[in-house]
């Protein structure tokens, strides 16, 4: 990026305006364009030390995400903020406390005695990295969401009101830009979320028509919770939702860490499949599967140790050739997977109860791994729905 010629602070803001406006669309993220919009401005002449955007997002773990750039840095520094922020004192009584509560400008003198100014660690800290005045405003998003931009000068007197004018100038575009990006980014994690990180992309890139799809040879994960009817029915509501989100914390965080992907939870059950492209994706689904075991024996020792009953549960595991694509009404669709091989899945879950086994794998499956791992043979098994029975291997691991 060149260096723009030293403006007027009302040149300059009007150059990165400009920029702004028209130079942008190609760029996808918006920490990039905000820590490039700083540069221009420090370049162009307007003396600006430090500057943040503060954003609120839809994720489900995350309430906000700050980006943070300051004098030398090339890339914004981004961090992700809790939802318990605003009971910490981090928040309470700064200049986000002040925009949540409705103030449409935060400035600050941090030259004068701090004890005629605002009292909060924000303002010692800019103090003593020897900023000199700070302002900031929130950011307009359609629908009244309103997210923060801060700035910071380290000049003598602070921002003069020429800066100040300018600075202000770039907050409607600014919004536009910072809204396009997150509202894209919105969209992916509300996708990731709800259908999984591949189906999310493939829907992003148009794969939305009813009845498209692909075959997919995969491994298939069936997971079900033992007596949640018993449990929904004597335990409160609120103690039932989290139990349900334990367990399914228990068993997710291992699939998605070895490349499974969760396509849905149906009331206290799980579908996951792991694509055979991955050459290693047998092995990988019984390291998640070992894994959730060890979270659920943790979790059940907790639960024990509150006075809850242990938590048991069914998996059935199998491989084979399935449809993974749109499937739904003309309105409402679900990207899922469907075929022979996910029904023996589930029969094969279902006969964990008969067997008396947690975890049972098919023949199929287990042959892709018995040397890998210590498999036990339980024998054959009719299966509701198919001709022939069904070999099952029991896996302890």
């Amino acid at each position: 990026m060149n260096a723009p010629p030293n403006l007027g602070p009302a040149a300059a803001a009007a150059g990165v305006l400009h920029w702004l406006t028209n130079e942008t669309h190609d760029q996808r993220f918006i920490d990039n364009i905000f820590a490039e919009m700083c540069i221009r401005l420090q370049q162009a002449g307007i003396p600006l030390k430090r500057s943040t955007l503060h954003v609120l997002i839809q994720h489900p773990q995350w309430l906000g995400a700050r980006f943070m750039w300051a004098d030398g840095m090339r890339e914004a520094e981004i961090s992700r903020v809790d939802f318990d922020v605003r009971e910490r004192s981090e928040f309470i009584g700064s200049p986000a406390n002040e925009m949540h509560d409705g103030a449409t400008e935060v400035r600050e003198n941090l030259e004068r005695d701090p004890s005629l100014g605002r009292k909060h660690a924000i303002y010692d800290e800019m103090r003593k990295k020897g900023l000199t005045d700070y302002v900031a405003w929130p950011l307009y998003h359609t629908l009244g969401k309103r997210h923060l931009v801060t700035f910071a000068t380290d000049r003598p007197g602070g921002f003069d009101e020429a800066h100040i004018v300018g600075l202000k100038s770039l907050l409607p575009v600014l919004a536009l830009v910072s809204e396009i990006r997150i509202k894209n980014r919105l969209a992916r994690t509300l996708l990731e979320t709800y259908v999984g990180a591949h189906a999310g992309e493939l829907i992003l890139a148009g794969a939305t028509r009813r009845g498209t799809g692909t075959t997919v040879r995969a491994a298939i994960l069936i997971c079900d919770l033992r007596d949640f009817t018993k449990i929904s029915d004597n335990w409160p509501r609120d103690d039932v939702i989290d139990l349900l989100n334990d367990y399914f914390d228990a068993m997710s965080e291992p699939i998605a860490k070895h490349g499974g992907e969760i396509l849905k939870f149906i009331g206290d059950g799980l579908l996951a499949i792991f694509p055979l492209n991955e050459p290693a994706a047998c092995t990988n689904l019984l390291k998640a599967v070992t894994e959730a075991r060890q979270a659920m024996a943790a979790l059940n020792l907790n639960n024990e140790a509150s006075g809850r009953a242990a938590l048991h549960y069914g998996i059935g595991v199998h491989v084979g050739d399935v449809m993974y694509g749109n499937i739904g009404s003309r309105a409402r669709l679900d990207f899922t997977v469907i075929g022979p091989a996910v029904n023996m899945a589930s029969r094969m879950e279902a006969l964990t109860k008969q067997v008396g086994r947690p975890i049972l794998l098919s023949r199929a499956f287990a042959d892709l791994v018995k040397d890998d791992f210590a498999l036990e043979r339980v024998g054959e098994f009719p299966v509701r729905g198919f001709s022939e029975p069904v070999e099952l291997f029991a896996y302890n691991g």
